[in-house]
């Protein structure tokens, strides 16, 4: 698989870099020290598996842009405290699988081959988390296909408020018009039940597939 690591410790990265080099199964193609660096890298290198260490804090937001851009690559959360919340915003965020902050070495390299594989080992505990989350996710997918759905074009208009668009900005990129664009945004309110442009940003921020919510096949036409 080819890695690559994001930290901004350099003692750090340094050492993964010694001890992937002995692992056969893991490429380390490059070690970045923040996000705007990552984004650089995956311009030129071809990547299966970024590892992400998240033991300094890091912007969920621009996490969340990444695997949404970048859905043929797997996020992987370095240092993780082994805590529902924790994961649950993780998993939210786009990261596909994590690593304990306590895990060893050995427990990395089964890690970053279990996500590979499409797979994700966690305790008891965390397993019931995710469920958790996961039928809160389908009970609001489930509320929206009883009449709530959005059409094709307000799932496009919400991705790019999500993106922090302005409804000018949204208007030029689809070409519409300023009316129009208002007109969507209201309509998507009034579907979120959202009072406020800025809580529909944040919503489609944490969940995204809110976005792709339209059904395929449309019972009104949806004229622009």
């Amino acid at each position: 698989m080819k890695l690559v690591v994001v930290t901004p410790i350099r003692l750090f990265g340094e050492g993964l870099a010694s001890c992937f080099s002995h692992c056969a199964d893991i490429s380390l193609q490059a070690t970045v020290c923040d996000l705007i660096c990552l984004r650089q890298c995956l311009q030129t290198r071809e990547v299966d598996i970024v590892l992400i260490d998240v033991t300094q804090g890091i912007d969920l937001d621009e996490v969340r842009s990444i695997a949404s851009e970048r859905t043929d690559i797997a996020l992987v959360a370095l240092g993780l405290r082994e805590e529902r919340g924790d994961v649950v915003r993780c998993g939210r965020a786009g990261f596909r699988g994590y690593v304990d902050r306590n895990a060893s070495i050995e427990g990395l390299c089964q890690a970053l081959s279990d996500v590979s594989s499409g797979r994700l080992a966690c305790s008891a505990e965390i397993s019931g988390g995710l469920l958790r989350a996961l039928f809160g996710i389908e009970r609001t997918a489930h509320s929206m296909e009883l009449g709530e759905a959005l059409t094709r074009r307000e799932g496009e208009v919400l991705q790019l408020i999500g993106q922090g668009l302005s409804n000018k900005e949204i208007a030029r990129h689809l070409r519409l018009s300023l009316a129009t664009v208002k007109h969507h945004v209201h309509h998507i309110l009034q579907k979120l039940k959202l009072p406020r442009r800025a809580q529909a940003m944040r919503r489609v921020r944490e969940t995204p597939w809110i976005a792709s919510s339209a059904p395929s096949l449309v019972r009104h036409q949806d004229f622009d």
